[in-house]
């Protein structure tokens, strides 16, 4: 078995050698690739060094199986063919695929056979926002049977306002809906992974949290669901926490969760306004579940099922 990293001087490459470290990923060997600003850098992974090499239109992928690429949309498309041209598989943590028909979009808690259909060689790693909501989500769908319906201050060159002690609106750049583009990844993303024509109305707004994602739900059932009967699910939902107990302050914050794998689930009410309708409060590290362990768990499920591995 022999591994790929493209991008590996990014946040999410970091992250990759980490979580492949960490979870004693079975592998004989791990190339890691990147840009002409990142070729020539060394970086330690299990005791050994290993240098990045440029990444070019040429046969270095000719005998690598899986391949975990982070280093842009741009780059994902322009590197696709010379990727996956040899049979190796190319699991992708850019925005790049994630809505082509003929390219599957998984989170493995959800729809990891979806993984199995891949004719361009291509699994895409959804939106990080997306990834946390679904998971949750599955806990719900096990529930129902039948689909749910579903601080230092930065330079203002990052952000069009500085985000110390300060909340912005907008995250990505605005589609002619007034939509931002990220809101709107949400809505596509979570139909495409949950097989499902339930709707999704996000507003996603940065805020000044070191690491880590946050969300509020809102989430309409086809059947009235209890708080109890979602927080028995949640407990046994795969990559899912329930850290719910209001009384005593408990309840997910960034503060606490960075490094952590799983989905974290609280503040879990009925809605006032719906009968069916239920309520609750996420937190996950975006950059490890959602983007590099998301990717690595879609490989280790491969490993197991595809019986091009076995």
């Amino acid at each position: 078995m022999k591994v790929a990293i493209v991008g590996a001087s990014g946040a999410v490459g970091q992250e990759f050698l980490r979580v492949l470290a960490e979870r004693n990923f079975p592998m004989d060997e791990l190339v890691l690739f990147g840009s002409e600003r990142s070729a020539g850098r060394t970086y330690t992974f299990c005791g050994k060094e290993l240098t990045v090499k440029l990444l070019q239109h040429n046969d270095d992928f000719k005998d690598i199986d899986i391949a975990f690429t982070s280093a842009g949309a741009g780059t994902s498309k322009e590197f696709e063919q010379t990727i996956t041209k040899y049979g190796c598989v190319m699991i992708d943590n850019s925005s790049a695929f994630r809505m082509d028909k003929d390219v599957p979009l998984v989170v493995p808690e959800c729809n990891a056979k979806d993984a199995l259909d891949r004719p361009r060689g291509v699994i895409a790693n959804p939106n990080c926002t997306t990834i946390m909501m679904v998971v949750a989500l599955q806990a719900l769908e096990n529930i129902q049977y039948r689909q749910v319906l579903a601080g230092e201050k930065p330079t203002v060159e990052k952000f069009a306002y500085q985000l110390a002690f300060n909340v912005i609106p907008q995250i990505d750049v605005f589609t002619d809906n007034g939509y931002t583009k990220e809101e709107m990844k949400m809505y596509n993303e979570t139909k495409k992974i949950m097989h499902t024509d339930a709707e999704c109305s996000a507003m996603c707004v940065r805020v000044p949290s070191l690491r880590c994602h946050s969300e509020a739900v809102w989430a309409e059932t086809e059947r009235p669901v209890s708080v109890a009967e979602f927080q028995e699910a949640v407990k046994h939902g795969n990559g899912l926490q329930l850290m719910d107990e209001p009384a005593d302050k408990k309840y997910p914050m960034p503060l606490f969760l960075e490094g952590c794998d799983d989905v974290y689930v609280g503040r879990v009410r009925k809605d006032l306004a719906n009968p069916n309708g239920i309520t609750f409060w996420l937190v996950s590290d975006q950059i490890r579940k959602g983007a590099a362990l998301n990717a690595v768990q879609i490989a280790e499920w491969l490993l197991k099922n595809d019986k091009r591995f076995a």
